[in-house]
């Protein structure tokens, strides 16, 4: 069950509306770190069941990809929302833009990227061409998958800063799909065994980042992230699994002048 925030502290969102996008994560740092994951990615499992999980693993057994890497696009892109549509035109789990690259992965109508395994196996065939592309470059690949290649140079030691904040935004989810930094969890736990609360939602991508880093670092115990929802719409949402963490929560977010219900 979804539940929502009663008030807000216009205290923690006024400097947020006016704030300069977030860029704390160097290029040449993002870069290395998904050199990183690249290493061992084959060994590295979901810390969650997923929704579709089923879609995910054909496709990356069918073309020899990281399931992790792909619940982590899906996951930034559409939260598993097989009917998520944005503001660009793209659609599904995936995010597959239309009519473009969907026409170029064998799509001729729009609905067929709400089916969720057809979906899940175009954005993979798509990441993997951006893969190779980029001779194994995780941080270029994935900034061309949201940015297109035509922007994104081979070999590039810098790239524009949305499409760097793009490959960012993606390994902040991959750490949720890798149970990084979280508490631990009995395998194959259901990714909805969380409950969530809707804290806030922005217009814009970065006031939701930015908020999020504000919120973690005065209350370091919430469990805060993310999420594309709608065109032009970002939602902040806060998750916990026990009444008892529930209440740490208020707690924290009380100090900063949220009320839940």
């Amino acid at each position: 069950m979804m539940r929502t925030v009663t008030m807000v502290a216009v205290c923690v969102l006024l400097p947020l509306l006016f704030s300069a996008p977030a860029g704390a994560t160097s290029q040449s740092a993002l870069a290395d770190a998904w050199a990183g994951y690249s290493r061992d990615a084959a060994s590295r499992s979901p810390a969650y069941s997923f929704p579709y999980q089923h879609c995910f693993d054909e496709s990356a057994r069918r073309h020899d990809m990281p399931v992790t890497l792909l619940l982590a696009v899906a996951r930034g892109e559409s939260d598993f929302n097989v009917t998520a549509r944005s503001k660009a035109d793209a659609h599904g789990l995936m995010q597959i833009l239309w009519p473009g690259t969907a026409r170029d992965l064998g799509f001729s109508r729009v609905s067929e990227l709400y089916e969720p395994c057809r979906n899940v196996d175009a954005g993979t065939r798509y990441l993997k061409q951006m893969m190779q592309r980029y001779d194994g470059d995780l941080h270029l690949a994935l900034a061309a998958y949201n940015y297109g290649p035509r922007r994104i140079p081979v070999g590039a030691d810098s790239i524009p800063k949305g499409a760097a904040w793009y490959s960012g935004y993606i390994y902040r989810h991959l750490g949720y799909v890798l149970g990084d930094g979280s508490r631990d969890l009995p395998s194959g736990t259901p990714y909805d065994a969380d409950r969530k609360i809707i804290l806030v939602e922005f217009a814009a991508p970065y006031r939701a980042e930015a908020f999020v880093e504000t919120m973690e670092a005065a209350s370091p115990q919430l469990r805060l992230d993310w999420f594309r929802v709608d065109a032009g719409k970002f939602r902040v949402v806060m998750s916990y699994s026990s009444d008892s963490e529930l209440a740490a929560a208020r707690t924290g977010l009380a100090r900063s002048g949220f009320e839940i219900d």
